[in-house]
């Protein structure tokens, strides 16, 4: 093959995929935009209705925010422990002489971030009935799958020097773990389990859509009946909680550095 085209082949392959993805869509609806109502929504999300910020009734926005964060904060705590044993049992650089072990961990993990938190909370508000529960498990379940792929590569990722020396001396396996691996790696697990909670508060304020607690019930009320100064007051609120949450999880995780 000409050096030129294998040069340029990935630019041209990735081309060809936005070509056909545009191509195949459907602008039929595109007749049916209104400018009217395009107006409309976005005068009401510039008005916002400032009296929903706080009631005391418990379903304002400050009671819901606050809510989508326990959603987030507890279905992510849950996450960063229980993903360490599926880390244990998916990385290939503990299971030298049985790799099969290692192939299985990761395919649970890849089985358990395949799907989106949102699938997760229909399926858990079917079984445990709408709710918060519902909510922490869909992010449990999501993040067990993310963090530990992600702890995974960075434990096949350390380095042996250490756990070299340890094995010298006769170390026996959980010594190694407790005393060199998990040391060495919790301040950058940590790290990535403050950077996932930023992006399950994001995930929580949806999983009300289907019934899972959190600010997302209200938000959808909001849009059905077109009360758009109400979700405009909802969006408000929920990019100054991530972005107050990004500016602390980030100072942390400088911290840890």
């Amino acid at each position: 093959m000409n050096t030129k085209i294998k040069k340029y082949l990935p630019a041209l392959i990735v081309l060809a995929i936005i070509v056909y993805s545009a191509v195949g869509l459907d602008y039929s609806e595109a007749k049916n935009i209104s400018f009217p109502m395009i107006q409309s929504v976005i005068v009401g999300l510039f008005q916002p209705d400032w009296s929903f910020v706080y009631d005391g009734s418990g379903e304002d926005l400050v009671s819901l925010l606050l809510l989508t964060i326990g959603i987030a904060f507890l279905g992510t705590f849950i996450a960063t422990f229980l993903a360490i044993p599926f880390t244990l049992l998916s990385a290939k650089n503990l299971w030298k002489s049985t790799g099969i072990v290692a192939k299985i961990g990761k395919f649970i993990l890849n089985v358990l971030r395949a799907f989106p938190e949102l699938v997760y909370a229909i399926i858990f508000v079917k079984m445990v009935g709408p709710g918060a529960f519902a909510g922490v498990l869909a992010i449990g379940a999501h993040q067990i799958g993310m963090l530990g792929k992600l702890y995974t590569e960075e434990m096949e990722g350390m380095d042996e020097k250490l756990v070299e020396s340890m094995d010298a001396v006769g170390a026996n396996f959980w010594q190694t773990m407790f005393f060199t691996r998990l040391p060495q790696l919790m301040p950058t697990y940590i790290s990535l389990a403050l950077n996932h909670f930023e992006i399950a508060v994001r995930s929580a304020a949806t999983l009300g859509l289907v019934g899972a607690g959190g600010i997302g019930a209200p938000m959808i009320f909001a849009i059905q009946s077109r009360a758009w100064d109400k979700v405009g007051i909802i969006l408000v609120g929920i990019i100054i909680t991530v972005f107050v949450i990004d500016a602390v999880t980030g100072y942390i995780r400088k911290k840890l550095q």
